[in-house]
């Protein structure tokens, strides 16, 4: 009974969350194997969702997308499920965390500069999976993890993905972990990237907390249904998409 009402919960939370964003980056692909795709912000006003400046190439996972743990729901008959190490980018609808980089940077939306004692966990062994660390600070139980600076500027600057409770109680083990939007001009091991600093720049300054932006990532085949959750009315849905 008591597992039942939690649910019941979390679905209300969710659906409200949804419905009071302002402010969308959606990624659209080809399929699910595709390992590139097209990045599009969306802005709400009074008269529904408004694109925002030009369109954007990314990099995705180097095989494709999988379905992630976010605010959507999984279909039943889903092929592809994000796993650790299986090189896919999560799909699905995600709140966006903190923004990140090497060095400050004045902009609305909250943002925190890494160093080198800066890790992010993906070890599903250990207490930190998915949760960024002071490895100064903290006695490692984790033989894996990514730093978050780097000697090249992949996290320069970047976006925390609220994927499986990124950074919070709760990650599913062996589900994903550590993923970013960041820089990049190859495929990634599940992040979604730009090619340079200046397109993610654009983002960064443009991201508002108050409008609670959120990430919608998907193939175009699945894309519409999960805008759709949003607000978006099927026939903006399907003149943006084609379908």
């Amino acid at each position: 009974m008591r597992i039942a009402l939690l649910l019941l919960m979390s679905l209300f939370v969710h659906a409200d969350t949804l419905l009071q964003s302002k402010q969308l980056l959606v990624v659209t692909t080809k399929d699910w194997n595709a390992n590139s795709g097209m990045l599009q912000r969306y802005q709400k006003d009074k008269s529904g969702w408004q694109k925002i400046g030009n369109s954007f190439k990314v990099q995705l996972g180097r095989n494709g997308l999988g379905w992630g743990i976010g605010l959507h729901k999984i279909p039943k008959d889903a092929k592809y499920i994000k796993k650790e190490g299986d090189g896919r980018s999560p799909a699905g609808i995600f709140e966006l965390k903190q923004a990140f980089g090497y060095a400050p940077l004045k902009i609305a939306y909250p943002y925190r500069v890494y160093t080198k004692s800066n890790q992010c966990v993906d070890d599903v062994h250990s207490r930190y999976y998915n949760k960024i660390i002071n490895s100064l600070k903290v006695t490692p139980d984790y033989k894996s993890f990514e730093h978050m600076k780097l000697t090249k500027n992949y996290y320069k600057y970047g976006i925390a993905v609220n994927h499986n409770h990124f950074d919070q109680a709760g990650a599913v083990r062996g589900r994903g972990s550590c993923i970013f939007i960041h820089i990049k001009t190859v495929p990634t091991a599940g992040c979604t990237a730009l090619s340079n600093e200046q397109k993610i720049l654009a983002i960064l300054k443009w991201l508002d907390p108050v409008q609670k932006p959120l990430l919608v990532q998907a193939p175009a085949s699945k894309i519409g249904k999960l805008l759709k959750s949003i607000g978006f009315y099927k026939q903006k849905v399907k003149r943006i998409f084609g379908e």
